[in-house]
């Protein structure tokens, strides 16, 4: 492709998707500082919560509550945070494994620097002031004992 035939542009897709028993039941356990996750029928626990088991495709409809702190499995540090970044400082994404669950959730940690994750290192969920059943009542999670 010829260089003067370029463009550099931003795609963004907005929609609205119905919420369903799980995933509204998720949203609205967030909006009451609660997480909840789903059970599958061989006792797994997903969170957040799937409307059908990943492994072999049954429906789900038991919800748990789980725990609001958990360990990180993993993690990226962004150093320059976008626009519609959750924090508009530099942060991490990490996965994090909410006690009582066998999955982990994405979300923002809100820490000083790299140095300071680490795979393994406990946080907690800092709610939004203001909750409206969205995961954005989930602020961050910052490490355990800040």
């Amino acid at each position: 492709m010829p260089p003067d035939t370029e463009t550099t542009f931003t795609m963004e897709l907005m929609y609205r998707r119905s919420l369903g028993p799980v995933v509204g039941g998720f949203f609205t356990g967030l909006r009451d500082q609660r997480v909840l996750a789903s059970r599958t029928a061989e006792g797994r626990v997903i969170c957040p919560p799937l409307e059908y088991d990943p492994e072999t495709g049954d429906g789900v409809d038991e919800l748990v509550e789980v725990g609001a702190a958990g360990e990180v499995t993993a993690w990226a540090w962004v150093a320059e945070p976008r626009r519609k970044h959750p924090l508009d400082r530099p942060f991490a994404w990490v996965l994090v494994r909410l006690d009582g669950a066998d999955t982990a959730m994405v979300h923002a940690l809100d820490a000083e620097g790299p140095d300071a994750v680490r795979t393994g290192m406990r946080v907690r969920v800092r709610w939004a002031e203001e909750r409206t059943g969205t995961i954005t009542d989930i602020a961050c999670f910052e490490p355990e004992g800040t």
